[in-house]
């Protein structure tokens, strides 16, 4: 695979001693990366990968994802709709506004 061309950042709260704790993990971040990996083969989107973070530090609007290189965070991503928008607005070249932070 070639350098890809956006990079998902999905908050898993992490601390740095491996413990999993915080909002995001609470709201099951960790269980929609497969969804979102999914999501990424179905879609043919092969410039894009996804990985889990630690603790992105902004627990009050988690579940946090985060898109590379545009730098564009994204709160409250707490379900397989958001998760659509939020792909469907990468692929056009968009931002899913509903979800963005500012």
């Amino acid at each position: 695979m070639e350098k890809p061309k956006h990079h998902i950042l999905v908050c898993a709260s992490f601390r740095p001693n491996g413990e999993l704790k915080g909002k995001c993990h609470r709201k099951n971040s960790v269980a929609y990366l497969p969804y979102i990996e999914n999501e990424i083969i179905d879609r043919g989107l092969e410039d894009v990968i996804v990985s889990s973070t630690c603790c992105l530090k902004l627990c009050d609007q988690g579940p946090v994802m985060v898109i590379y290189p545009e730098n564009t965070w994204y709160g409250n991503v707490d379900s397989e709709d958001a998760i659509d928008e939020i792909l469907d607005a990468l692929e056009d070249g968009e931002i899913a506004k509903d979800y963005v932070l500012n």
